[in-house]
């Protein structure tokens, strides 16, 4: 019978990792409360930003500030969130165009079912202290009337 051989050993990662520039800079923009896209080779304006173009491969240096003000997309309704969904009651997960962006971004709208239709108007609603994550828009929620966007 041969001997069991043990060793103590702690995994360690010595490194740390960097957002980057793109990323980066839209993770601090949402930490101001502000959303930020990239602007393409033929002028569109992709949110969130994307480092390089989709169609040239070239690197996109341009950011643009949009609104935090939208339209949906399209959508799919939650009815039975699961425990790794961000709401434990109903709600959607939507494509959002933001104001000023020609490139829609997922993210989860908070309405009501009979609410939620494409072409809805929709508004960020704000964690209360932004920490530089996506999550600081906690969700998109119908425009309130008479909203600026």
């Amino acid at each position: 019978m041969s001997e069991l051989l043990r060793q103590q050993f702690e995994l360690g990662y010595t490194y740390t990792r960097s957002t980057g520039p793109v990323v980066g800079r839209f993770l601090t923009e949402l930490r101001r409360r502000r959303i930020v896209g990239s602007r393409g080779d033929d002028g569109r304006v992709y949110v969130p930003p994307m480092e390089f173009d989709p169609v040239t491969a070239s690197a996109l240096t341009e950011f643009v500030e949009v609104g935090d003000h939208g339209e949906v997309v399209s959508w799919c309704w939650i009815s039975e969130p699961r425990e790794s969904h961000p709401f434990d009651q109903p709600f959607a997960w939507a494509l959002v165009r933001l104001d000023g962006a020609d490139v829609p971004m997922v993210h989860a709208v908070c309405a009501e079912q009979g609410q939620m239709h494409t072409g809805m108007r929709v508004q960020a609603r704000w964690v209360e202290e932004p920490r530089g994550y996506i999550t600081d828009i906690e969700c998109f929620e119908p425009e309130t009337e008479g909203a600026a966007s």
